[in-house]
């Protein structure tokens, strides 16, 4: 016989183009209403709820790979900041060092007896993603095409089923009408046919329709059996693996989430080291800021310094808007005139400081050239003409430029304590 191709000869080619006619002819007459069809009821859900597992399988290891490509994005850009950030940080800055080993050793920390870093968790998470949940879906999933290829491949057999038992029911309708059409020729025949010849004529039709009968009944087992088989082994494995799907979902995402917890958990201590060096790095700021700024006013005498500050308003962070702007410190007749006022605010003045009557941590005595409103509860109300006894802050860092703290003295003398102590803007007074 004549090849055709690889393993495929004329007569096999000619068997499967007789199956797909034979299978369309079918088709065409189940669909006109002509030839009824095998269904399933149970079986069509069953293959629904396949279809609805593939699809959001599929779309679930769709968006796995996608969030693996956003982790390996993020590892890369968490790279460049860092890299950026050694690059900009200047070497008179605070953790000078420590930022160096942030940036090109990433932060060597130990963790299970092992010498890990930030690059290094970037690495593992990603790595354990490809592992774990990622290659549970793909074994998840290579499942899918052979049973779809044998649904497909039961539903064709179905159908060759179906032609089958169309076509044995056909034979079987029809063999009394084949039996009397044989019997007509016999008829004619005896007149012109010896009885031997027409007894030959005879069996040779009735041969021919037993013939076409039998291989009809066995194409009809024979398809059956296919069919069938097929169909149980189904019918156990896709219920099988449509429960199989809740113990799939859960191993994938419980293994994401615990790879997550993992690497934000160690990161955020990574990322703590980080803020605190810039927390120090700011302090430290503030700390020569304000050492700064007391070295120069303490180049400048006292008389410059009142009269430079009464300007501009008081420096404080975070001051209410309503905070009235200073006035300009008084004329020294002025200054005189208020002296000649208040002779015995001077008296008490030089009387408690040389007899040592003044409270702890005192510093100088200053008198209030401006009214002053207290905008906080910690601030000290003052009225023109208000002696004040300037204390010392308990730590140099509470004090805000342009700012000091004290006590009336009137308060002082009467109560002897310290208790209404607050602060008030040094521009707002005169040292006396």
């Amino acid at each position: 016989m004549a090849e055709t191709g690889k393993g495929v000869t004329a007569g096999k080619l000619a068997i499967n183009v007789q199956k797909r006619l034979t299978r369309a002819q079918e088709k065409v007459l189940q669909k006109l209403g002509k030839a009824d069809e095998t269904r399933d009821a149970a079986f069509e859900e069953m293959v629904a709820n396949f279809n609805k597992q593939m699809n959001e399988g599929t779309k679930l290891h769709k968006d796995l790979k996608a969030y693996l490509t956003a982790v390996k994005t993020m590892h890369d850009a968490s790279r460049r900041l860092q890299d950026c950030l050694a690059d900009m940080y200047e070497p008179e800055w605070f953790g000078k060092e420590e930022m160096d080993a942030l940036a090109e050793e990433m932060i060597e920390k130990e963790m299970d007896n092992n010498l890990e870093d930030t690059d290094t968790l970037w690495m593992d998470y990603h790595q354990n993603m490809m592992d774990k949940p990622l290659s549970t879906m793909d074994a998840y999933l290579t499942q899918f095409p052979d049973i779809r290829a044998r649904i497909a491949k039961r539903d064709r057999k179905m159908v060759d089923f179906d032609s089958a038992r169309h076509h044995f029911a056909s034979l079987q309708k029809g063999k009394k009408k084949d039996e009397a059409k044989i019997a007509k020729p016999a008829a004619l025949l005896e007149m012109a046919a010896p009885s031997w010849a027409q007894g030959l004529i005879s069996a040779h039709q009735v041969a021919q329709t037993n013939l076409s009968y039998n291989q009809a009944e066995e194409d009809l087992g024979r398809a059956q059996k296919i069919y069938e088989e097929l169909n149980v082994e189904l019918q156990d494995e896709l219920p099988a693996l449509w429960d199989n799907r809740v113990g799939v979902y859960v191993n994938t995402f419980q293994s994401l989430a615990g790879h997550q917890e993992k690497f934000h958990r160690e990161m955020s201590k990574l990322s703590q080291n980080l803020n605190d060096i810039m927390t120090k790095l700011e302090e430290q700021r503030e700390l020569k800021k304000g050492a700064a700024a007391k070295t120069g006013d303490g180049a400048r005498s006292d008389e410059v310094n009142h009269s430079e500050s009464a300007g501009s308003p008081p420096k404080r962070p975070g001051p209410p808007p309503s905070r009235p702007p200073p006035q300009l410190t008084p004329s020294p007749d002025q200054r005189q005139q208020d002296q000649d006022q208040d002779p015995g605010s001077q008296q008490a003045a030089a009387t408690s400081g040389s007899e040592g009557d003044v409270p702890p941590g005192f510093l100088y005595k200053v008198k209030a050239v401006h009214d002053y409103a207290a905008t906080d509860s910690d601030e000290l109300e003052l009225k023109t003409g208000d002696m004040v006894l300037a204390l010392a802050f308990d730590t140099p860092d509470e004090q805000d430029d342009g700012w000091l703290l004290g006590v009336k003295e009137s308060h002082w003398l009467q109560n002897k304590d310290i208790s209404a102590k607050g602060v008030f803007p040094e521009n707002f007074t005169q040292k006396v």
